[in-house]
């Protein structure tokens, strides 16, 4: 024995973007943003569903008379893979640009984030993704700035310090973080997002939702040891009372306005108020951790095309019904945030019956889950330590295998 005690941790830290925006018409801003990072080149790192609804005519338009070159990448995908990372990457390098703009939903910003990072870097993007999958290497501090534009309301990428990449070759889904990753600036605009269909509004929502819960249930800071130098505090630190404050926030201002937001787009108030959630909640769980919903999610949505916001929104659930006994306060108030008194027993039922609401399909079984795979589901998620380590109760695969049975 070392006959070394345990020491918890004493301190917690906070992280966002160096600087945010937020409001009707903050698109405008961005030239006033790109100067004042000092850049007269930009890359706007998006992709071709954006560039089609005409986001990013809208932007050049607004740099017109400013002195700034522009260069567009419209290649990003869905769940992005190494190859769309890299060739992000290969773009910022060819272009040589002063600065990098990501404009879309989580994808987008999590590529635009990593390619302004990486673009000189040596190696795979793979180098720097968490284990299994990668090897963890720190992020050199060379780079260029990237601002963010989202363009849905859930995934927080806008602020975070965390993309994620998948690899097809192995069926599964990693994230990168690092505290280079935050994005310079974000303008969080509501009006680019009045054009997302009912479908997608409602995905991203659900994670959004998923952000902040879980950033809200998640241990606290001081129940983990304290490191052995600051350096070495991980960015999902443990929930703390700043993040508790804005989660609290997103989950009401998702309570009031998904379901308002998926029924009419054009419900400006609803966009700018799903908008402030999903910033809220992105600086929420950035910086507590996200837990077992997100570890699910990922897991599943990396072997099956499950999109990640549905994942999320079938396995929330699930995830609240395991955890409510290690803090059942918590998940009363949950319930009283999202406005469900009436129509919910607890925290549980009251997401189940928001995602109904918006659409969001009850299970797995229609992405080709079936029970055969529970067990290497199971296993791909306890993989995801990273994210478990944050979650209010110690999962066992059993465990986990009896949640994802629950979700099909």
């Amino acid at each position: 024995m070392s006959g070394e005690l345990y020491e918890p941790e004493t301190v917690w830290e906070f992280g966002m973007a160096d600087r945010v925006k937020f409001g009707i018409g903050a698109s405008r801003e961005l030239p006033s943003a790109i100067h004042e990072h000092g850049a007269s080149s930009v890359l706007f790192v998006t992709d071709r569903g954006i560039e089609d609804a005409g986001i990013i005519d809208h932007l050049l338009g607004v740099l017109d008379g400013h002195d700034i070159e522009a260069a567009v990448h419209a290649a990003v995908e869905p769940e992005p893979s190494v190859n769309v990372y890299e060739e992000a990457m290969g773009a910022v390098a060819d272009h040589d640009t002063d600065l990098v703009v990501g404009v879309g939903g989580g994808s987008s910003m999590d590529v635009a984030k990593t390619a302004s990072v990486l673009a000189d870097s040596d190696g795979s993007v793979l180098d720097y993704a968490a284990s299994p999958v990668g090897d963890g290497r720190s992020m050199a501090a060379s780079g260029r700035p990237c601002i963010c534009l989202p363009t849905t309301s859930g995934t927080g990428s806008e602020t975070s310090p965390v993309a994620v990449v998948s690899d097809p070759s192995a069926n599964r889904k990693s994230g990168l973080s690092d505290r280079r990753l935050r994005p310079a600036m974000a303008l969080v605009d509501p009006t680019l997002i009045t054009s997302l269909p009912p479908a997608p509004t409602a995905f991203s929502g659900m994670d959004a939702l998923g952000h902040a819960i879980e950033s809200y249930s998640a241990i606290r800071f001081d129940a983990k040891p304290r490191p052995s130098n600051p350096e070495e505090r991980p960015d999902y630190n443990g929930r703390s009372v700043l993040t508790d404050q804005l989660a609290r926030k997103a989950i009401e201002l998702v309570g009031d306005n998904l379901r308002r937001a998926v029924d009419n787009g054009n419900d400006l108030d609803a966009r700018r108020n799903m908008a402030l959630a999903s910033l809220l909640a992105g600086m929420a769980f950035t910086n507590s951790g996200t837990t077992a919903a997100h570890a699910l999610a990922m897991a599943t949505g990396a072997a099956f095309d499950v999109p990640h916001g549905v994942a999320v929104a079938i396995f929330l659930p699930e995830v609240i019904r395991f955890n409510t006994q290690s803090s059942p306060e918590r998940f009363d108030e949950i319930v009283r945030l999202l406005g469900a008194e009436r129509t919910a027993a607890d925290a549980s039922e009251a997401v189940g019956n928001l995602r109904r609401d918006v659409g969001i399909a009850d299970g797995l079984a229609e992405f080709g889950v079936t029970d055969d795979y529970i067990d290497e589901l199971a296993e791909r998620t306890l993989d995801m330590e990273r994210l478990l380590s944050r979650n209010a109760r110690r999962m066992a695969h059993d465990d986990v295998e009896r949640i994802l049975r629950r979700a099909l």
